[in-house]
C-alpha cells in the first residue's frame, strides 16, 4: 500500500509544480502597463467671460400720431433712410359729428357777437367825432370789437382743428407724421387705411413707424452673478456676429446692472456696451451676438494642462502622479493658481522637469477593428 501512495503523492506535487511554473511564466510574461508622460511648461493664460445677447441701435423711436383718425397715406417702407423732418405719414381726421356741430354753433354765436360789437363801434365813432360821447366811451366800444373779432376766430380755428385736425396742411400740421431723428425705418406696424389713436396722459398711442439710428449700435446681454464682480464700467470688450461670418467688433462697456434677475434658476446681470461698427458693414436690428471680456490675464506663467489633474474623492483637493527614478509614480498635491480650460497654473507641487502621467488617455483595446469590421482580440 506504501507503493501506490508515493505514487499518488508523486503525481501531486508533479501537477502543483507545473502549476506553479505555468502561473510565474504568466506572470513574467504579462505585459507592463506603460503610461505616457507629460512635462510642465510656461504659457500665457487668460480668462474670460462670454455674455449672450443681442446687438440693438442705441437710438430707437417710435413715431406716434398727436391726433387720432385713420391712416391716409404712408410715404415710407421698411428699410428706407430718412432725415430728420422727412414725412412719414399723414392721417385724416374723421371727426365726432356732435363735436363739429357744437363747433358751428359757437362760430354763430361768435359771428352775432361780433356783427353787433361792429354795430355799436360804427355808431360810437360818429357820436365821438361830433363830440356828443367821450374818447373814453368810444374807446371802450372798440375794445368789445376786437374782443368779439377775436371770439369769432378763435370759434372758426376749433372748428377747423375738430374738421381736419390742423389749422394748415404744411409740415408742422397734427396730421402729418414726421421723423424726429435721422436714421432707418425699422418697422411700419400699420397701413393705409387702420384707424389710429393720438398718444396722450391716458394712452401710449398707437405706433405708426419705428425710427433708428443704426450708425451707433449698442450691445445689450447677460452675465453670470460669478462673473458680475470682475467687471468694470469703461474697459474694452469684443462683441462676435455669428450673422456675420463670426465677425468681431470692438466694443466698450458702459454699464453693468446693480440688480440681478433670476434667470433658469441662476442670478443674471444685464450689460451694455457701445459697440463700434464699420460703415461698410450691413448690419442689422436685433442681431444674436456674443460679448468676450477678458477678465484676467497672466503672461509666461508655469502651467500644466488641466487634463493631467486627478482629484482626491473624498477631500477633492487636486493632485497629480509624478514619474520617479525607477519608472513608478508618486502622488504629489498641488495648489492652483489661474485656469483658462485648457491649462492650469501651478503655484506648488510640480517643479521644472517633472515628468507627469497622463492617466485619462483612451484605450485603443476596443476602438480597432480589421478590415471585416470585427474587433480585434488580444
Amino acid at each position: 500500500m506504501k507503493k501506490p501512495v508515493k505514487i499518488i503523492l508523486g503525481i501531486v506535487l508533479l501537477i502543483l509544480l507545473v502549476w506553479v511554473l505555468a502561473y510565474f511564466k504568466k506572470a513574467n510574461s504579462a505585459t507592463v502597463e506603460d503610461f505616457k508622460v507629460e512635462e510642465p511648461f510656461y504659457t500665457s493664460i487668460m480668462t474670460k467671460a462670454v455674455a449672450t445677447g443681442k446687438l440693438n441701435p442705441e437710438e430707437e423711436i417710435e413715431l406716434k400720431p398727436q391726433v387720432s383718425g385713420i391712416v391716409d397715406q404712408i410715404m415710407v417702407e421698411e428699410g428706407d433712410i430718412v432725415k430728420k423732418g422727412d414725412l412719414i405719414a399723414k392721417i385724416r381726421v374723421v371727426p365726432n359729428e356732435q363735436s363739429l356741430v357744437s363747433a358751428n354753433s359757437r362760430i354763430n354765436t361768435a359771428r352775432l357777437n361780433f356783427d353787433n360789437a361792429n354795430t355799436l363801434y360804427k355808431r360810437n365813432k360818429v357820436l365821438f367825432e361830433k363830440g356828443v360821447i367821450s374818447k373814453q366811451d368810444f374807446e371802450n366800444s372798440e375794445l368789445s370789437m376786437n374782443q368779439a373779432k377775436e371770439s369769432l376766430a378763435q370759434a372758426q380755428n376749433d372748428y377747423q382743428i375738430i374738421k381736419k385736425g390742423s389749422l394748415s396742411s404744411g409740415s408742422g400740421a397734427n396730421t402729418n407724421i414726421v421723423a424726429q431723428i435721422p436714421g432707418t425705418i425699422l418697422s411700419i406696424p400699420v397701413r393705409e387705411g387702420d384707424q389710429v389713436i393720438e398718444s396722450n396722459n391716458f394712452n401710449a398711442g398707437t405706433s405708426i413707424a419705428t425710427v433708428a439710428d443704426m450708425s451707433k449700435m449698442i450691445f445689450e446681454g447677460q452675465v453670470d452673478e460669478a462673473e458680475v464682480g470682475k467687471l468694470k464700467e469703461g474697459i474694452d470688450i469684443k462683441v462676435v456676429l455669428g450673422a456675420i461670418n463670426e465677425k468681431e467688433f470692438p466694443a466698450k462697456l458702459t454699464f453693468v446692472a446693480p440688480k440681478g434677475v433670476e434667470v433658469n434658476g441662476a442670478v443674471q446681470f444685464t450689460i451694455k456696451a457701445d459697440v463700434t461698427v464699420e460703415q461698410s458693414t450691413n448690419i442689422r436690428a436685433g442681431y444674436s451676438a456674443n460679448a468676450e471680456i477678458e477678465l484676467e490675464s497672466k503672461e509666461n506663467t508655469f502651467c500644466i494642462k488641466e487634463s493631467l489633474l486627478q482629484f482626491n474623492r473624498i477631500t477633492e483637493k487636486p493632485f497629480v502622479e509624478i514619474q520617479k527614478e525607477d519608472g513608478t509614480f508618486e502622488k504629489v498635491d498641488v495648489e492652483l493658481g489661474l485656469s483658462d480650460g485648457i491649462n492650469v497654473e501651478i503655484l506648488e507641487g510640480v517643479k521644472e522637469g517633472d515628468k507627469i502621467k497622463v492617466w485619462n488617455k483612451a484605450s485603443n483595446e476596443n476602438n480597432d477593428e480589421d478590415n471585416g469590421g470585427r474587433r480585434r482580440n488580444n
